[in-house]
């Protein structure tokens, strides 16, 4: 064995704390997740009738997390004209909640050497195909100067694989050197505010480092909530193969001070709605021991990647009917919750979701190591973890939405005002966070049709500000005469104004 390996494996040896994982679990050595009640309860919650269906979309209405027993009938529904009205009950829940907006972000992948061999994805370990590259921290500047100066992102959300060399100093390092970035504009100037980080469960010490660092929301995917396609596809003697590690990973980044997370389930490893209701039990496990659920929930299809054949050939894959009612289910049973669909998904899928109640999207994606800066154009299987479905630019996908009358927030004062965690939860619950988002919204899509529109999407947008504002005017006029001090601030070039 090459010194190399031997310093491999001690690192992969150090990284599980059983302590860190055991205070968490019953008296009897179980985590929260119990499969068999899962499907107790999916299989009891058969042909619910309309009237509980209704009972329970006006519980949802009141913003109060679901039952298991709850979000099973919702998802046991199979009449098409109940299954509108869940739909339609969605949709008003997303706006009382989030109002009329859409938020942006872009993904940013910093390395893609991993440690672990999870069947499905194109950079396990195995895979003698990809093309291994771990971004140096003026390569990450570069990069970071084509999302903030060239395309307009305000946050990000940065990808890390699990390995010595994107460890939590890499990381530490990586944040600093984003959030440094500042780059001049038409009007003003571009720059990352928000960082949201998407990287494998860390010990509460590195936590707090990483909280420190100024981490946004700390994203963890359990994947697969069912225990035994869970080990089916994360092989044993790998740190991934450690279920418990994974899904108290949330339980130890409230431990260590940070308190915006995101929960997300791969759909296609197993049955969709057995992962719907995992989702549900992990959001009412956190809002039980600590009094915040998550502040986000991601729910990725399955797409293919090089040489992981299980990822096309999985029984479980989810059809786009199912898919849809997965999102509706979510936002009905987690009615707080921002709900993030990604660039995985086509154009057009990604329309309809915003009628199911999503709340953020990714735009203008390459998930290729440096492909920014590279002007990757064309998607490279060796150089990605998995296939995108809709690669258009953020100015292409911010005037559709324009025209659909949504409009793009590049919002993240309530982080910096300290809206986060318990505080965000209660905003959100009672929709007094909604004002904030619609006040802010409005600043900063005028930033970025001054620094960044094409001159199409700059009329399209501009339509839709002065709908905006039109709102604020009539129903919130207490806000009205500050809101256009501001604005018109930002209109003459001042920039990271809010409320």
């Amino acid at each position: 064995m090459s010194m190399r390996t031997n310093k491999l494996q001690e690192w992969h040896n150090k990284r599980i704390k059983p302590e860190e994982i055991n205070k968490y679990l019953s008296a009897s050595g179980k985590d929260f997740i119990d499969d068999d009640l899962i499907i107790r309860t999916l299989e009891n919650n058969k042909n619910p009738d309309k009237k509980r269906i209704h009972d329970i979309l006006s519980k949802s209405m009141t913003i109060e997390t679901l039952t298991l027993d709850e979000t099973a009938a919702l998802l046991n529904v199979s009449d098409k004209d109940i299954l509108e009205e869940m739909r339609e009950a969605a949709l008003k829940v997303k706006l009382k909640v989030y109002d009329n907006r859409i938020v942006t972000f872009a993904p940013l992948y910093l390395g893609n050497e991993c440690i672990n061999n999870c069947l499905y994805c194109g950079f396990k370990k195995d895979n003698e195909s990809a093309n291994r590259r771990v971004l140096s921290m003026e390569e990450i500047r570069r990069e970071v100067e084509i999302l903030a100066g060239q395309i307009g992102h305000k946050r990000l959300i940065v990808v890390y694989g699990e390995h010595p060399k994107t460890g939590i100093d890499y990381m530490v390092d990586s944040l600093k050197n984003i959030y440094d970035v500042k780059v001049k504009t038409r009007k003003g100037f571009g720059q990352i505010r928000r960082v949201n980080v998407n990287a494998a469960p860390m010990q509460v010490e590195e936590l707090r480092k990483l909280r420190d660092a100024g981490i946004g929301t700390y994203q963890v995917f359990q994947e697969t909530y069912h225990h035994e396609t869970y080990r089916k596809l994360h092989p044993k003697g790998t740190i991934k193969g450690n279920y418990a590690w994974r899904l108290y990973a949330m339980h130890r980044a409230f431990e260590a001070g940070i308190d915006d997370v995101g929960i997300g389930s791969l759909f296609g490893l197993y049955d969709w709605r057995f992962e719907v209701m995992g989702l549900v039990a992990h959001s009412r496990e956190l809002e039980t021991r600590f009094g915040i659920g998550p502040h986000t929930i991601s729910f990725p299809r399955m797409e293919p990647a090089d040489n992981a054949p299980y990822a096309v050939k999985s029984p479980y894959l989810v059809n786009d009917d199912n898919f849809k009612r997965l999102m509706v289910a979510i936002r009905l049973s987690i009615p707080h919750t921002g709900m993030i669909i990604t660039a995985r998904e086509s154009a057009q899928m990604r329309r309809n979701a915003f009628t199911f109640g999503c709340t953020q999207t990714d735009a203008s994606s390459c998930i290729g190591i440096g492909g920014y800066a590279e002007g990757m154009q064309k998607q490279k299987g060796n150089r990605q973890q998995f296939i995108l479905g809709d690669t258009r630019s953020l100015d292409e996908t911010i005037r559709e939405y324009a025209e659909l009358g949504y409009i793009t927030s590049f919002c993240t004062a309530g982080y910096r005002c300290g809206r986060t965690g318990e505080c965000i939860m209660n905003l959100l619950k009672t929709g007094q966070e909604g004002v904030f988002c619609k006040l802010n919204a409005i600043l900063t899509f005028r930033e970025w049709l001054d620094d960044f529109a094409s001159p199409e999407t700059k009329k399209a947008g501009e339509r839709v500000i002065e709908k905006e504002l039109n709102e604020v005017k009539n129903k919130l006029p207490e806000f009205y005469s500050r809101l256009m001090e501001q604005y018109e601030k930002t209109k003459s070039g001042e920039r990271d104004l809010y409320f």
